[in-house]
């Protein structure tokens, strides 16, 4: 028999200031058991600021209003399960009373306060927490309630692999998976809990569209058949009209406006505009690969041929992209390019000078000539936590010039990559936690170019940013290959982003290159499945 739809949390009139600067400002909705909120806006709009305050997170206390949480609280026990009335405890069978719960008018160790923080399961942006040396199937098992039967854990965890697309990753080391891989087994961990409230911060950022749609798809029914709720925050407008019953754009903090999905998402991609830039004039090859394997070794699985005999050069200034779905070895190509990963098989060589580097050869005279000349801006990029933006960008890199010329060159990087000229004195003193994901990455971004690198390497360098940020850094790219005569390798599934940023782009699948060519080119000779891989509609 089917349950009524009763709500579940109510969010009333929250807001919050930090240091002075208002970063929510009267925000209100109610979701209901079967219901999800998504949440759009560009970089530092008070998304993520939210969805802490959802979790729970002591410094996200709002300064005004309510964070509602209506629940059935077991009075034997003192679980908590959905509000249904006169529905007995699903732990212990004992009685339960639906109650609504101002979560932050409890102390702060309350134990009612407690047992819904545990069925809170969040998931941040770019966050891989993971045990590196456990397979996927080990983390996954880490992460499931106690008290469960063997066979009741197996099952589990062969549903939650098959959720998040991953039964071809059961007995893969997680330090060994890519970005997206890592995402999902992420994912799959913190379903494993058995959740009343999903929380998600960019849940698909770094996943091909593909997945990213196979995820937003099997979340919805997920929503829909526990009754439970899910508050999202995307910056990708089709995630948001896939998943979401209800849907707010926010911008500093503000609500600009709070409708049904496809009229936010459809007022929001207004302001999304991208311009083509005519292609810079190239020069002779400087990365040049040939016949380039890598293979891994397990006992378990064998060989596994992570990068498959790919043959390509990269030309001196050239905008050049790896494209593929989520573990098709784009990322261990750009890492055997940057000296990483070094090959198993065949040749990844740089030019430096006029003299070729072989990037396997270890030691000063090897590798060591090349990497000086190379920057790389990693998935899992982070910052120096207590340091400034200005001591980030200069002195915790290395820096070695006046403490004055390196702020001027601070503040040309910051522009570059697109904060606002009446912003970046504030960012210059502000420290990475006070910012949000998305001004964080692009710091990150600034912090490989201010070095001046010959060679960068982004790897996935759009995967958590709203479409106005991704013009933005579309627009840095270029400046900068213009300006400093640098050439890019992008590892992305992004295709929108590559068609108007990158002069060719080599298809990636299950290691090996399938096709080079310009952008364009690719997507004329993509077949229909292929064209839905690489975002393209």
């Amino acid at each position: 028999m089917a349950r009524e739809t009763v709500d579940l949390m109510i969010i009333d009139k929250v807001s919050k200031q930090f240091d002075g600067r208002t970063v929510l400002s009267n925000v209100s909705a109610k979701l209901a058991t079967g219901s999800s909120l998504g949440l759009i806006g560009k970089s530092a709009a008070g998304k993520s600021v939210l969805i802490n305050m959802l979790r729970g997170n002591a410094e996200y206390k709002p300064d005004k209003g309510k964070v509602i949480y209506r629940v059935n609280h077991c009075t034997k026990c003192g679980s908590v399960d959905l509000p249904y009335e006169g529905v007995p405890c699903s732990r212990c069978g004992s009685a339960a009373v639906t109650k609504d719960v101002d979560y932050w008018a409890l102390p702060e160790r309350d134990k009612l306060r407690e047992e819904i923080r545990g069925r809170i399961a969040i998931m941040m942006q770019r966050t891989f927490a993971l045990f590196g040396d456990k397979t996927v199937m080990e983390n996954i098992a880490e992460a499931l309630p106690h008290g469960l039967s063997e066979r009741e854990r197996t099952d589990r965890i062969v549903e939650l692999l098959e959720f998040v697309n991953l039964t071809h990753r059961t007995t893969h080391i997680a330090r060994d998976l890519s970005g997206g891989e890592k995402q999902r087994t992420v994912l799959a961990r913190q379903l494993a809990k058995d959740p009343l409230f999903f929380l998600a911060d960019e849940p698909t950022g770094t996943l091909d569209p593909r997945t990213a749609n196979m995820v937003h798809d099997s979340l919805s029914k997920l929503i829909g058949s526990k009754k439970i709720c899910m508050v999202f925050a995307s910056h990708w407008p089709e995630a948001v009209d896939r998943m979401a019953d209800d849907a707010i754009w926010l911008d500093e903090g503000n609500v600009v406006m709070h409708d049904v999905p496809e009229k936010v998402t459809a007022k929001f991609m207004e302001e999304y505009h991208f311009e083509r830039t005519e292609t810079s004039e190239l020069g002779d090859p400087i990365i040049m690969a040939n016949n380039a394997k890598k293979y891994f070794f397990s006992v378990i699985r064998g060989v596994v041929k992570a990068v498959d005999d790919v043959t390509f050069d990269i030309k001196e200034r050239e905008v050049f992209a790896l494209v593929g779905t989520s573990g098709a070895g784009k990322t261990t190509t750009s890492r055997m390019i940057a000296g990483m990963s070094p090959c198993t098989g065949g040749s990844v060589k740089i030019k430096v000078g006029d003299d070729i580097v072989d990037m396997s050869e270890a030691g000063p005279e090897g590798k060591g000539r090349a990497t000086p000349y190379i920057g790389f801006l990693h998935q899992e990029y982070s910052l120096y936590p207590f340091d400034t933006i200005l001591q980030n960008l200069t002195t915790c890199i290395g820096m070695k010039m006046p403490a004055e010329l390196a702020k001027v060159k601070a503040i040309q990087t910051l522009m570059g990559v697109g904060f606002a000229d009446d912003a970046i004195d504030k960012v210059l003193y502000s420290y990475p936690d006070t910012l949000s994901v998305g001004e964080c990455q692009r710091i990150a971004f600034a912090q490989v170019l201010i070095q001046e690198p010959r060679i960068v390497i982004l790897d996935e360098p759009t995967g958590t940013m709203d479409p106005i940020t991704k013009v933005t850094v579309a627009k840095s790219v270029l400046r900068a290959r213009e300006e400093f005569g640098g050439t890019f390798v992008i590892v992305s599934h992004d295709m929108d982003f590559i068609l108007n940023c990158c002069d060719r782009a080599a298809l990636m699948r299950n290691g090996k290159i399938v096709m080079i060519g310009k952008p364009a080119d690719i997507v004329k000779e993509l077949t229909k499945e292929e064209l839905t891989e690489c975002g393209i509609n």
